[in-house]
C-alpha cells in the first residue's frame, strides 16, 4: 500500500534532493513529512510521538551536512521515522517494523544513511566519537553529528563518550534532543539541572545577545570569536550560579534553542558546521509535536499508541473476549504491591521503565519504595545491591536485552558477593517488532553459568507468582532470577494463592510412553497444545516443565533419561547455551544415551515480526513441536501400526 506524500515530500527520494529546496520551502516539508509519518503510523502502529518531536532536527540536519559522507548518528531509532523517510525508503515506509519489512530502527545493512544500528539507547556519542577519531586518523574531513534524546543522556555511557569526546578535542557536533521525555517522563538531577538552563530567562536573554555579538565578531578573526565564547561562559556560571555542565566537559555549548524552528535550526547548525572541535547544540522540543492528541494527551501512552483514528485521536483497541488473559508486566505489577504489603523490606527497582514493565502499578500506591533509576541499567543492578546489603529485598526489573548492558555487575556486585536480589526479566524470548535489539534470547543462557544464581521461567501467571513469592521468603539466600515473556498470559482467573515453589524443581504436566518433551518457560503452553495434537496422530508424548535452568532438576531428569531414548526440548532463548544444552550436559556426565534434539532460538540474529510469526521462523512453535515429535518418534509409531 503506498501513502501519498505532500508536494514537496514527493519529490524527495534521498537528502541531495532536500538540499535543492529553498529555505523558506522547509516549513512546509516539516509540515508534509509530520503528516506522512501520522498517515502511515495511524494505520500500521510503531513509535510515534519522538519521531514527530524531531521532524524540524531531522530536515536541518540533512540539508546543511552532506549526509552521508558526514556522519548522522541516532541515539535509539525512536525519533528516526523522519530520517528514513527522506533517507530512500518513503516507498516502502509503510513496511516499518512488519516481519521482512523495514526495520523500526536505524540499520546498517539498510541504508548506508544509517551510520550505526541502534536499539538501546545512550551509544551515539561514543560512536560518533569513533566515527570522528578515525576521520581525522585517515584525513578525512567528514563531519559526525549524535543526535541524543535527554532521557539518554541520563545513562553513564553518554558521559563517558562525552568525557572522552572532550579530551580528544575531537571535531563532532552532539545535538541535545530535550524533551524532558524518554518513554516515561525522565528522573534525577541531570533532568533538573537541564530545566534550570532552560527556565533561566535572565540568562538566555543575555546569552541571545552574546550570540549576536558573536556573529559580528567573526569576521575580525579567531582571537574575537574566543573573547566572545568566554564572555558567554561567563554569563552562564554568573546567571545559572554554576558552571556549565557540558563545558566542563571541554564541549562548546550553544543554546538552549527552539528545536522547532527548522530555519533558524539551519543556520544555526551551517555556523557550527564551521567551528572545530567538541560541541553541543541544546535543542527543546515537544514530543508528538504537530498532532494535537498526542501534545496534549498522555506522552508515555503517545510513544507507541498501536493503530488509531488520526481525526479523532482515538487509540483503536481490539474487542476482547471476556476475560482476558493479563500481560504478564501486569501480573509482575499488581503481584509486587501484593507481596509489598506483606513484606515491608520489599522494594522495586527498574532503569527507566516504570510503564514498560508495570513497575509504575507499585510506584502509585507506595512511592516510598519503587524507584526510577532512569537509563541506567548497570547503576540499576548495583543500587539493588545496594539495597540488599541492608537488607532489604530489592525486585531489579529489566527487559532481559537491556540486563546485557548490566551483565558485569551481576556478576561483580551481585553473585560473587551472594546478595539476594530478585530480577524479574521482562520481554524474556522474541519481543516482536522491535527486532534484534530488544529481543530476550540470551538470558537463560548468561544467566545459567554465573555461580550463586537461580534461574527461573514460569509457564504461566500463577507459576509468576508463586515464583516471585518464593524468592523473597528469608530460606532463599541467593540472587533469583525469573523471565516471562512480552504479551499476554494465559489465566484469565490469575490472582491464585500464593505458595512456595522448592527452588530447582519441575514437574510433569502430562505423562506419555513415546517421548518427552521437556520445555522451560511460557512455550510449555504450545507442548500442551502440540500433545494434545500428536495423541490425534496416535503418538503419546509425556511432557515435562523444568521451571527452573539452575539448579536443574536432577530427579526429573533421571526419571525422563531412565525411561526414554528419545527426548525434545523447548525453550524461547538461545539454543546455544540455554536449557537444552543444560539438559545435554546432565545426559553426558551421567551417562545416559539418548537422541536429544533441542528447539529454540538458532545461533543467528533474528529480525522483526509478530512474536507467532518469528516462533514459527525459529521453529518452536506448536506446528514445529508435532513436526520434530513425527519425525522423532512418529515413523516407528506409524510403522507398528
Amino acid at each position: 500500500m503506498l501513502y501519498a506524500a505532500g508536494p514537496l515530500l514527493e519529490k524527495i527520494n534521498f537528502p541531495s534532493d532536500l538540499r535543492k529546496l529553498k529555505e523558506e520551502e522547509l516549513p512546509q516539508l516539516c509540515q508534509e513529512l509530520r503528516q506522512f509519518i501520522i498517515d502511515v503510523v495511524s494505520e500500521k502502529g510503531g513509535h510515534f510521538g519522538a519521531s514527530l518531536g524531531v521532524v524540524e532536527l531531522t530536515v536541518a540536519v540533512h540539508y546543511v551536512f552532506n549526509t552521508p559522507d558526514d556522519q548522522l548518528v541516532w541515539d535509539v531509532g525512536h525519533q528516526a521515522y523522519g530520517h528514513k523517510i527522506l533517507t530512500g525508503r518513503r516507498a516502502n515506509f509503510h513496511t516499518n517494523r512488519i516481519y521482512k519489512g523495514i526495520s523500526g530502527f536505524p540499520k546498517r545493512s539498510e541504508s548506508e544513511y544509517d551510520t550505526f544500528g541502534v536499539g538501546h539507547s545512550s551509544t551515539s556519542i561514543s560512536a560518533g566519537l569513533g566515527m570522528a577519531v578515525a576521520n581525522r586518523h585517515n584525513k578525512e574531513d567528514k563531519k559526525v553529528i549524535a543526535v541524543i534524546g535527554d532521557g539518554a543522556m541520563t545513562a553513564g555511557m553518554a558521559f563517558e563518550g562525552l568525557n572522552h569526546a572532550g579530551g580528544e578535542n575531537a571535531d563532532m557536533l552532539v545535538i541535545l534532543n530535550d524533551n524532558c521525555m524518554s518513554i516515561d517522563p525522565n528522573v534525577g538531577a541531570l533532568k533538573e539541572y537541564l530545566t534550570d538552563i532552560t527556565t533561566s530567562h535572565t540568562y538566555n536573554k543575555f546569552k541571545d545577545e552574546i550570540w549576536a555579538l558573536l556573529g559580528k565578531l567573526s569576521t575580525f578573526g579567531k582571537s574575537a570569536q574566543e573573547i566572545a565564547s568566554k564572555v558567554d561562559h561567563a554569563t552562564k556560571t554568573f546567571f545559572l550560579k554554576q558552571s556549565n555542565l557540558f563545558e566542563s566537559l571541554k564541549f562548546r555549548y550553544f543554546g538552549p534553542v527552539d528545536g522547532h524552528d527548522v530555519i533558524r535550526l539551519v543556520r544555526i547548525l551551517k555556523d557550527l558546521k564551521d567551528i572545530p572541535g567538541p560541541k553541543i547544540l541544546h535543542a527543546l522540543t515537544v514530543k508528538g509535536k504537530g498532532y494535537k492528541f498526542s501534545e496534549e494527551g498522555d506522552p508515555t501512552v503517545w510513544h507507541s499508541p498501536g493503530l488509531f483514528n488520526k481525526t479523532t485521536g482515538e487509540i483503536v483497541k481490539s474487542k476482547p473476549v471476556s476475560p482476558q488473559p493479563p500481560k504478564y508486566q501486569d501480573v509482575f505489577g499488581h503481584t509486587m504491591v501484593e507481596l509489598a504489603g506483606k513484606n515491608e523490606k520489599i522494594v522495586g527497582v527498574t532503569p527507566a521503565m516504570p510503564s514498560g514493565s508495570s513497575l509504575n502499578i507499585m510506584m502509585k500506591a507506595m512511592p516510598d519504595r519503587a524507584f526510577d533509576v532512569g537509563i541506567a541499567e548497570q547503576h540499576a543492578v548495583t543500587f539493588s545491591a545496594g539495597l540488599a546489603t541492608q537488607g532489604l529485598v530489592p525486585y531489579c526489573n529489566i527487559y532481559s536485552s537491556f540486563m546485557q548492558r548490566a551483565y558485569d555487575q551481576v556478576i561483580h556486585d551481585v553473585a560473587i558477593q551472594k546478595l539476594k536480589v530478585i530480577f524479574c526479566l521482562d520481554r524474556g524470548g522474541v519481543a516482536g517488532a522491535d527486532g534484534p535489539t530488544h529481543h530476550g534470547a540470551y538470558d537463560l543462557a548468561y544467566f545459567r553459568c554465573i555461580p550463586n544464581m537461580i534461574v527461573s521461567a514460569p509457564m504461566n501467571e500463577e507459576d509468576l507468582r508463586n515464583l516471585m513469592y518464593t524468592a523473597q521468603l528469608d530460606e532463599v539466600k541467593m540472587p533469583f532470577s525469573i523471565r516471562y515473556p512480552r504479551g499476554n498470559g494465559v489465566m484469565p482467573e490469575w490472582r491464585t494463592p500464593f505458595q512456595k515453589i522448592a527452588v530447582g524443581t519441575g514437574r510433569k504436566v502430562k505423562s506419555g510412553e513415546d517421548i518427552a518433551i521437556l520445555t522451560i518457560g511460557t512455550v510449555g503452553n504450545f507442548a500442551i497444545t502440540a500433545c494434545a495434537e500428536l495423541a490425534k496422530q496416535g503418538i503419546d508424548a509425556a511432557h515435562y516443565d523444568m521451571r527452573f535452568v539452575k539448579p536443574l532438576d536432577e530427579k526429573l531428569l533421571h526419571e525422563v533419561f531412565s525411561k526414554f531414548d528419545k527426548v525434545i526440548t523447548v525453550e524461547d532463548g538461545c539454543i546455544m547455551g540455554g536449557m537444552g544444552s543444560a539438559v545435554v550436559e546432565f545426559m553426558a556426565e551421567n551417562n545416559y544415551s539418548a537422541r536429544v534434539k533441542r528447539l529454540g532460538i538458532p545461533d543467528g540474529v533474528i529480525e522483526h515480526g509478530e512474536q507467532k510469526e518469528l516462533y514459527a521462523e525459529c521453529e518452536y512453535d506448536v506446528n514445529a513441536i508435532v513436526k520434530t515429535v513425527v519425525e522423532l518418534a512418529g515413523v516407528k509409531k506409524a510403522m507398528a501400526s
